[in-house]
């Protein structure tokens, strides 16, 4: 549970960040789904949030803070090959960004423990 008031967090933080952003309005367009998918995803409706980081990076495609947004959805959802590639171009385009890196470093240590050994090679005959 403590993850996922983190997560909120983090999403809130993001909206609060993104709404000073510019006046053109695309960018409002991208600001206002990105709060749109903040409340989804601190509702639960991880398919919704998704849907609205996706149209904002649409918009924006490199935020890496929406790529980002959107790697936690999909991990939400368990769409984990997704969701680490989302996060690797998240980091792409912002390898300073602490909590890019971080939800990165933590989604990797558990998708690592998650995905199944490779199988192992047939034996020669």
């Amino acid at each position: 549970m403590a993850e996922s008031a983190r997560r909120i967090l983090m999403l809130m933080a993001l909206a609060l960040a993104m709404a000073g952003c510019g006046s053109a309005r695309p960018a409002k367009d991208a600001a206002s789904q990105a709060r749109f998918g903040i409340e989804m995803a601190r509702r639960g409706l991880w398919s919704e949030a998704l849907f609205r980081f996706q149209a904002a990076g649409g918009a924006r495609p490199d935020d890496a803070r929406l790529l980002d947004n959107q790697a936690v959805a999909l991990e939400a959802l368990g769409r984990f090959d997704e969701a680490l590639a989302a996060y690797r171009e998240a980091l792409r385009l912002a390898p300073e960004n602490r909590q890019v890196r971080q939800n990165f470093n933590r989604f990797n240590e558990f998708y690592q423990g998650f995905r199944p050994p490779p199988p192992a090679p047939a034996p020669t005959p």
